[in-house]
């Protein structure tokens, strides 16, 4: 039984796939005959026609099956295959119900009508022009999408991401990739710069072109802007792109030459050596270091006597005594064009900025206040009393064409109308965002940064906050002292213990911040789902999709968040025949799941769930919320933010959204959690700093349990690794002061 046979035969159930690599086992009916068949078969649906060509294998559980080699798809022939075809899911829009309707008015002839004139299907009660004819288009999308999921197989890339591929280009995908390969890391999320090279190289691109040479260096521009930096010393790029590229430092040479020709990149001279910038970090650096400083320049008078009224009115309307470091930071704000309050949790930056605000409005001002995510701005309106929105809504994100850079209404021309804008959690704005945000504030409105410069870094490029401290160009007010309602949460006082390098306090009785020894990790995850699911929700009365939120270090390993996530579902949200599932990027996702926006999605429409009159558009990294519908009919996961946002995703962008039962303490950042769960494991040193424990740690408000080993929690710590980022803005801020 060593020879290939060819088989065909209607796919009657879909056993198993891995929509990563398309390996699949199905059930097929070959003239009544049932076999198993397997094999890399992307993309196939129950009620389809496979034409299969393979060996019969004797599996030792399974028995006799036949490992597939190759196969193509056969449009059914019959009328009961026609409408198991069309009710399987491979048609959007096409399900159970629609599909009979289609056989039962046209027949045979129902695969010619969806392919000609599928305006014919409105003829049918319940479907509309509009939607007849997107069903004709999704069905003749199907074939030219499996002749591109078969092209790009031969280059490993996955059903999956030729799927979104086929997304970007349309029905000359093979052609204009074909034409120029290194498109496809250019445009499309997911797909990087050697997956590109390997397919320019089987279509026999040379090797030492200029154009893979200049597309290589601005792979490794755009990876490192990924890792936070906004620029890479000359020598460093010309090693990165010598080793990536395998070519001689003048090739280098005349493509860097090129890219500063056609505007790709920016070199700026720094002493002896050159710094290389894509174009778009560049400018965002020269821009805001230019405008923090014309903002600065702005004095505003604050006499002390009235100033000292003033004061006192406050502290009566809010009934609250300040303190002489928030009354300093209080007149600052007032007499500064640019003010950076700083300082740890508990150190009183919520009271300063109310204060500040009720002082402004006293005075007839108009305040906007603003946050780099929708928790953060949720979190300040909480604490204010006062409305805050996103800096992308503040700023009024509109349409685009593309992704790679937002477009807002509020710039230049038409600034945010306002006397004062306050900012909270800066360490969260990356330098693009703070351009985009500096160009709708004009010169004479107060710019007031709220934020701890001892948080991680943004997770976009740029090190904005702590390059204006480190400056020493702009007014900078930094909290030290913990007030004594604070002092009172162990989760404050450890905090600050931790950034001081000193021991947390553990398990003190009847205080909020606890440490569960485990010595592996299988009892730490078990521990971790005991905690999620039984102990906190029965002691406490917490919800676990809504009040417990476990931070981990590391994505990977047993304790990392890609595996806590598996387990935490299981446990919070386990399978039911009432739930709908999609598939994706290695996930299962299922209705009820918690979520995460993972890639900012500046087009992505919503509508309020309270109120679907009011809607916008774009869903940013860092939104958390809640699958609410999985429509395999119509193609589509509709997910409720925590913000009361409502966004329907199409299935082919679902990689941007990753489960939430766990997330990493990166995209925790700008968030507040009732209870944080902590793993503590061995892991990579450049992850386990104190830097990450420390921001763990301020994202809880009510209790915070780390789990696992003591020693690890000591090693965090010690360890004052901290990633260094390329960025400039401080000297660009420095060289203002000189020439302006």
């Amino acid at each position: 039984m060593n020879f290939l046979l060819e088989i065909e035969g209607v796919v009657e159930e879909i056993v198993f796939t891995n929509e990563s690599n398309g390996y699949t086992v199905c059930e097929l009916n070959c003239n009544n005959n049932q076999i198993t068949a397997v094999g890399y078969m992307p993309f196939i649906n129950v009620g389809e026609t496979l034409k299969v060509t393979g060996k019969w294998v004797t599996h030792p559980d399974y028995g006799m099956q036949l490992k597939v080699e190759m196969y193509e798809k056969v449009l059914p022939q019959t009328i009961d295959s026609m409408e198991k075809y069309l009710a399987s899911g491979t048609i959007k829009g096409v399900g159970p119900a629609t599909a009979s309707k289609i056989i039962n008015k046209f027949g045979e002839e129902a695969f010619n009508i969806l392919s000609t004139c599928p305006e014919r299907l409105a003829e049918i009660k319940g479907i509309s022009i509009e939607k007849a004819i997107k069903i004709g288009q999704a069905f003749n999308e199907q074939k030219v999408l499996r002749e591109v999921v078969m092209f790009f197989q031969k280059y490993g890339i996955s059903p999956a991401f030729s799927a979104k591929i086929y997304r970007t280009f349309g029905d000359r995908t093979i052609e204009e990739i074909k034409a120029n390969p290194y498109r496809l890391a250019d445009e499309v999320f997911g797909i990087g710069f050697k997956v590109a090279d390997r397919i320019a190289m089987s279509l026999g691109i040379d090797p030492a072109s200029e154009y893979r040479v200049c597309s290589g260096i601005k792979y490794i521009l755009w990876n490192a802007a990924s890792n936070g930096h906004t620029f890479i010393p000359k020598d460093e790029l010309i090693q990165y792109s010598s080793r990536l590229l395998s070519v001689d430092i003048q090739n280098i040479d005349n493509s860097l030459a090129a890219l500063v020709m056609d505007g790709s990149i920016r070199v700026e001279k720094d002493g002896t050596n050159s710094n290389i910038y894509l174009s778009t970090y560049f400018q965002s650096e020269m821009y805001v270091a230019k405008k923090l400083y014309e903002l600065s320049a702005v004095k505003f008078k604050a006499c002390e006597d009235d100033f000292a009224e003033k004061i006192d009115k406050i502290q009566k309307q809010e009934n609250i005594v300040l303190a002489d470091m928030q009354k300093e930071a209080i007149k600052e704000a007032l007499s500064n064009g640019v003010l950076v309050i700083t300082g740890g949790p508990g150190t009183g930056k919520t009271t300063i900025i109310k204060s500040i605000i009720r002082l402004l409005h006293n005075d007839g001002c108009r305040v906007a206040l603003a946050a780099p995510t929708g928790r953060a701005a949720k979190r300040m309106a909480e604490a204010t009393g006062y409305d805050a929105r996103t800096i992308h809504r503040l700023l009024e994100i509109g349409y685009m064409q593309d992704d790679e850079e937002p477009i807002f209404t509020k710039n230049e021309t038409n600034p945010i109308d306002a006397e004062a804008v306050i900012i909270d959690e800066m360490s969260m704005v990356d330098i693009v965002l703070m351009k985009h945000l500096l160009k709708a504030v004009s010169v004479g409105t107060r710019l007031i940064l709220v934020g701890d410069s001892d948080q991680l870094p943004s997770v976009g490029a740029g090190n904005v906050l702590k390059d204006i401290i480190k400056s020493g160009m702009i007014k900078v007010v930094k909290l030290t002292e913990i007030f004594r309602q604070a002092g009172e949460s162990m989760i404050i006082v450890n905090a600050h213990r931790i950034n001081r390098g000193e021991y947390p306090f553990l398990n003190v009785k009847d205080k909020d911040f606890f440490l569960l020894p485990r010595k592996n990790a299988d009892d730490i995850v078990r521990t971790i789902v005991e905690l999620s699911c039984k102990r906190l929700p029965a002691s406490y009365g917490y919800d676990p999709l809504k009040h417990i939120q476990i931070l981990a270090p590391a994505k990977k390993g047993i304790t990392g968040v890609e595996s806590l996530n598996i387990e935490l579902q299981k446990a919070l949200n386990p399978y039911s025949d009432l739930k709908n599932e999609k598939n994706s990027h290695g996930f299962t996702f299922r209705e009820g799941d918690r979520v995460m926006q993972i890639k900012n999605n500046y087009t992505l429409r919503w509508v309020r769930d309270s109120d679907e009159n009011i809607d916008g558009v774009g869903v940013f990294n860092g939104d958390i919320g809640t699958i609410r519908k999985i429509d395999n009919e119509e193609q589509t996961v509709t997910v409720l933010f925590d913000d009361d946002r409502k966004a329907v995703y199409d299935f082919g962008i679902l990689d941007e959204i990753n489960p939430a039962f766990a997330i990493s303490v990166h995209k925790s950042q700008g968030s507040e959690f009732p209870v944080v769960i902590l793993p503590l494991f061995p892991g990579p040193p450049v992850l386990m700093t104190r830097n990450l424990l420390y921001t763990a740690v301020t994202r809880a408000r009510d209790l915070v349990i780390l789990v696992g080993q003591e020693a690890v929690l000591a090693e965090m710590i010690d360890n004052l690794r901290e990633a260094n980022r390329y960025s400039s803005l401080d000297e660009k801020l420095k060289k203002c002061g000189e020439i302006l």
